[in-house]
C-alpha cells in the first residue's frame, strides 16, 4: 500500500468518524470567531493610529527649521 493511498484511506476513516454540528454552535462559534477577529482589527488600527500620531509629531517638530 502506497503512502497516498493510506493517506487517502486516514481521510476517509476521518471523515466516517466527524459528525455534523448544530446550526445553534456553528453560529456560536461564528459569533466568537467574528469577535477575536474584530479585537484583533481593533488593537491593530490603535496601535497604527498611534504609531501615526507619533511620526506625526516627531516629524512636525523637527521640520521646523525655518
Amino acid at each position: 500500500m502506497s503512502v497516498v493511498e493510506r493517506k487517502i484511506g486516514e481521510i476517509i476513516q476521518t471523515l466516517r468518524l466527524a459528525k455534523k454540528t448544530s446550526k445553534e454552535d456553528y453560529n456560536q462559534h461564528l459569533r466568537l470567531v467574528a469577535l477575536g477577529l474584530g479585537a484583533v482589527g481593533g488593537i491593530a488600527f490603535v496601535i497604527k493610529l498611534i504609531s501615526e500620531f507619533i511620526t506625526i509629531g516627531l516629524t512636525g517638530q523637527s521640520g521646523q527649521t525655518g
